[in-house]
């Protein structure tokens, strides 16, 4: 069977890409590339997989051809990034994808599962679930709700649609993140011996390891068409809603080295506990990873060198870099010198 992964090279892509893999899956990754190839370098001799270096917004269709299965998770990652060009962000988060479910189930892909994100339910005092009502504050959530409303009218017999909404990753992956906030905790700790919490640390998160979202994703895959069709499923776990200061001290007892906690900038507006009984009871899943796994993998990681936080590891950093990068080649470009 033949899968195309949008964002396949990325934080979740590159993890998600090797599971498939393993699981007997031919896979195609099409990827734009904005972090480099690093994260999939291994792969391009693997003969079950295949990189397609281009953008969603304007990739020929013939990629689809043959394709039994869509996972669309490219986009403009997090919210700070999403305000950086809100414009930009509705162009690829909201158009470009819209453009993938259409293209998919005009060349008659049977699925396409689309990731979408916890951070469209933005504050709520209550317990949310999958119907209720959403609240998104920021650019990156809007266009999710876009996306998601345009995306499942789409579902019919021969198109299966879902959406799964993440809760927000933590863990290892070959295309490391340092701006989630499970993963920004274990670096300060390690670099520094302190560990930030935003605000007064009272918001509320839901958290999952980007293994257990991989997971998700497949069992939506292999899911019987009626289960999923039309559907959309929150992922994540009950146990993993945390308040981030309870989170903070999690990790802190979990890595048990000398450490302190320090409060810094504003509360953020978000907050949010999440329930995540229907994809539990509907598909029977289970994460297998909690933060104290997340955060001792990527201390170790850090303390062996098999990770290091570097530029790219912070999303919102990178793309400032690369817009700079941009326009200091167009300066040179239409003045022959560097203003």
């Amino acid at each position: 069977m033949r899968v195309l992964v949008t964002g396949g090279a990325g934080y979740i892509g590159s993890v998600l890409v090797r599971m498939l893999i393993d699981a007997g899956y031919d896979v195609i990754c099409l990827d734009r590339l904005f972090f480099g190839l690093e994260s999939i370098q291994e792969l391009l001799d693997n003969p079950n997989f295949k990189l397609v270096r281009d953008d969603i917004r304007w990739f020929n269709p013939d990629v689809l051809k043959g394709v039994d299965i869509v996972i669309d998770l490219a986009a403009l990652s997090n919210d700070p990034t999403g305000e950086l060009d809100p414009m930009k962000t509705y162009d690829i988060n909201y158009l470009g994808r819209i453009r993938v479910a259409r293209l998919s189930k005009e060349c008659r892909v049977g699925r396409y599962i689309f990731a979408s994100t916890c951070s469209v339910y933005g504050f709520q005092e209550r317990v949310v679930n999958e119907n209720s009502s959403l609240n998104p504050l920021t650019t990156y959530a809007k266009a999710a709700v876009l996306a998601e409303k345009d995306i499942l009218p789409l579902a019919s017999r021969d198109f299966i649609v879902t959406v799964l909404r993440f809760a927000t990753a933590y863990g290892l992956s070959h295309r490391m993140r340092f701006d989630l906030v499970v993963n920004a905790m274990t670096l300060s700790l390690y670099k520094e011996g302190v560990i930030i919490v935003e605000g007064d640390g009272q918001q509320k998160r839901p958290l999952v390891h980007v293994r257990d979202i991989c997971e998700a994703i497949m069992k939506v895959m292999e899911a019987e068409p009626e289960v999923v069709n039309g559907e959309v499923f929150n992922v994540g776990s009950n146990e993993q809603n945390y308040k981030i200061i309870d989170l903070a001290n999690d990790i802190k007892s979990a890595i048990e080295k000398p450490c302190r906690i320090e409060f810094c900038g504003q509360v953020d507006r978000r907050s949010y506990e999440v329930d995540f009984t229907k994809i539990k009871t509907k598909l029977n899943y289970r994460t297998r990873y909690t933060v104290r796994d997340g955060a001792r993998e990527i201390y170790r990681a850090l303390e062996e060198g098999i990770i290091k936080d570097d530029l790219k590891t912070i999303t919102v950093k990178w793309y400032k870099h690369l817009l700079e990068m941009h326009k200091l080649i167009k300066d040179i470009e239409q003045n022959g010198k560097i203003l």
